[in-house]
């Protein structure tokens, strides 16, 4: 790991005052950080915490929250809970997939998008829904999923 990276970990355990019952919020942290959890980044706050990196490994792994592989810049969130799916949200994934070349992962190969397929996002009514980057599009069609990422494409090439 290098050294300006065990910087910034170190200001993150500072901030929670190296306590390890604190390793949630701290996970959390290095998350926002890096959009995954790197393994040597867990080692390097087990060793700072002074607890087992398979303590560490544990959290990471059992919240869903955390990833432990890299995400792209964009995390594409489509719901395929049951409102969803009936609006025919498979289709959307499907083309997702289709555009961004996702066959063994679901973060495209210039690691700008990840694809995750949630079971609810609360938004029923907007059926189907997808999110990206936190912008919440509704009723989207497979022709507004492709343009939007067209359009982020464009955007990320500037």
């Amino acid at each position: 790991m290098k050294t300006e990276s065990q910087e910034k970990i170190s200001k993150i355990l500072e901030n929670y005052s190296y306590k390890p019952e604190k390793l949630i919020p701290i996970l959390q942290k290095v998350q926002d950080e890096y959009n995954y959890l790197p393994k040597d980044v867990m080692d390097f706050i087990a060793y700072k915490l002074n607890i087992p990196s398979a303590r560490v490994f544990g959290v990471a792994t059992f919240f869903a929250h955390f990833a432990i592989t890299p995400k792209g810049k964009y995390i594409i969130k489509v719901c395929d809970g049951t409102a969803c799916h009936v609006k025919k949200s498979e289709a959307i994934i499907n083309k997702i997939k289709e555009k961004l070349n996702l066959t063994n992962s679901n973060t495209s190969e210039d690691g700008l998008f990840t694809l995750e397929c949630v079971s609810c996002l609360g938004a029923c009514g907007l059926a189907p829904v997808v999110v990206i980057g936190g912008d919440v599009h509704a009723q989207v069609t497979t022709q507004q999923i492709s343009d939007l990422i067209d359009g982020i494409k464009n955007e990320a090439k500037k």
